[in-house]
């Protein structure tokens, strides 16, 4: 195993293009769903915490549940949605970054409002009485309650970067997995696997591994910087 390890190190090292254009892409195509997921998704789960309607423990059920939706199936109803008979066909999105970016922003988004909804009600329970008694009814009370819960929302949002830059299925799906243009780390990993260059898959598994344990340093980082605050 010296073999592929060497040459990985030395491809890291030397700032290999298509190692960075790969990694460069991957990274792209995540934040940018993370960061979609979480304009939609924050206000949403506070909105689903707070609100009381008929239906609405179906509709936290039906986000619990979707938090498992495996990114395959995610994969599958976005490229139906973008292929040419589909609904949305005509904007030729499909096989292009932006399918990717739909695809990860669909199984990042059920964990962006769970985790809120989460957070967000238990903080009203507590808080409920004093924010009343300042004025502050439910809709006004949104944003001290996504403030006061930003730890916590920080780690879920870390969980779901996680998770999409460790998914292949979706990507895979409506990437196409094409050089130079929508290939990904964990698409990359798999097809230079396969093709028996161990050297860059290597390189590419590295890295990142090295970036979820980045993600989960900087999570449990988070808990103990709160827990030493409320301390």
């Amino acid at each position: 195993m010296d073999g592929p390890f060497a040459t990985a190190l030395s491809l890291i090292a030397s700032g290999d293009p298509a190692l960075m254009q790969i990694i460069g892409l991957s990274l792209r195509v995540t934040l940018t769903a993370v960061l979609i997921a979480c304009a939609v998704g924050l206000p949403l789960g506070a909105a689903l915490a707070l609100a009381r309607f008929p239906g609405r423990g179906a509709v936290i059920v039906l986000f619990n549940a979707l938090m498992g939706l495996p990114p395959v199936v995610a994969g599958l109803v976005v490229y139906l949605l973008l292929s040419r008979s589909g609904p949305f066909g005509s904007l030729a999105l499909l096989f292009t970054p932006t399918a990717m970016i739909i695809a990860q922003t669909v199984l990042i988004l059920p964990i962006v409002i769970s985790l809120t909804r989460s957070v967000v009600e238990d903080l009203w329970a507590e808080y409920r009485e004093q924010l009343q008694s300042l004025g502050a009814g439910r809709l006004r009370s949104v944003p001290t309650l996504l403030w006061d819960g930003r730890v916590s929302l920080l780690t879920g949002v870390l969980a779901g970067f996680g998770r999409a830059s460790a998914e292949v299925g979706a990507v895979l799906i409506v990437g196409g997995n094409i050089a130079g243009h929508t290939r990904t780390m964990t698409t990359a990993i798999t097809l230079e696997t396969n093709r028996g260059n161990l050297g860059l898959a290597v390189a590419l598994g590295i890295i990142l591994l090295t970036l979820t344990l980045t993600l989960n340093a900087a999570a449990w980082g988070a808990g103990q910087w709160a827990r030493g605050r409320l301390g």
